[in-house]
């Protein structure tokens, strides 16, 4: 059963998180409540989340504060953060929020079909980096236990190499696809850069895995960095 991602709503207002919430339940996915700054970073010390909506006003910490806390974060700080507001904006507050490490940056009253599509686009892009450490920990295993079979004259594991290796190429099909949704729709810089970046980890695994296979080495390629 693949595990639903998490997406972490901030708002101090109810009737807003309400909404969010039923624009967003589409999705399928575990939709979090967070009223305050302060709740939502009691929130991100447990649990691992794929994009956080960010109200700008609250009382007491509002979202930029809130924002700078979670990119001094070692375990948070690559969350997407999107902020949400309904301040009349003018460049230098955009600019504000950008620099403060949001990917978008909504007004209210926002489109729901444009904020859901812009969610899930993370929430994809989560998935596949979930998708990616499986891979590479199985990957891991693998090298391990082929550097025992070699010290003890067995042969490679093939049907497991072979499991490994579709899973894995099923993982590219979809990241692949997932870059052409991006290229169509004219996506954000960051969600096209966050694209390129598992592809490039999906690459350095393939290679490592194909080093693996009989009469391409011994198995002592090194597992691709998951930074």
């Amino acid at each position: 059963m693949v595990q639903k991602a998490k997406i972490l709503l901030v708002d101090d207002r109810p009737e807003n998180l309400l909404a969010l919430e039923a624009i967003l339940s589409a999705l399928d996915q575990t939709l979090v409540r967070a009223s305050s700054g302060e709740e939502a970073l009691k929130a991100l010390l447990t649990d691992d989340f794929a994009v956080i909506l960010l109200d700008v006003q609250m009382p007491g910490m509002d979202g930029f504060e809130t924002a700078a806390h979670i990119k001094r974060r070692e375990r948070t700080r690559d969350i997407p953060i999107i902020f949400l507001t309904a301040i009349n904006h003018g460049p230098h507050h955009t600019f504000r929020g950008y620099a403060a490490g949001a990917v978008d940056y909504i007004s209210k009253p926002f489109d729901p079909w444009v904020l859901r599509a812009k969610v899930s686009v993370f929430v994809e892009l989560y998935m596949k980096n979930c998708q990616l450490r499986e891979q590479a920990a199985l990957l891991r295993l693998q090298l391990e236990g082929g550097d025992k079979a070699a010290a003890g004259g067995a042969k490679e594991p093939a049907g497991l190499l072979a499991e490994l290796s579709a899973r894995l190429a099923a993982v590219e099909e979809q990241a692949e696809a997932l870059s052409k949704q991006l290229d169509d729709e004219s996506a954000d810089a960051a969600a096209v850069a966050t694209a390129a970046h598992l592809e490039r980890k999906l690459t350095g695994l393939r290679r490592a895995l194909d080093a693996l296979e009989p009469g391409t080495g011994n198995g002592a390629a090194s597992v691709p960095s998951q930074n």
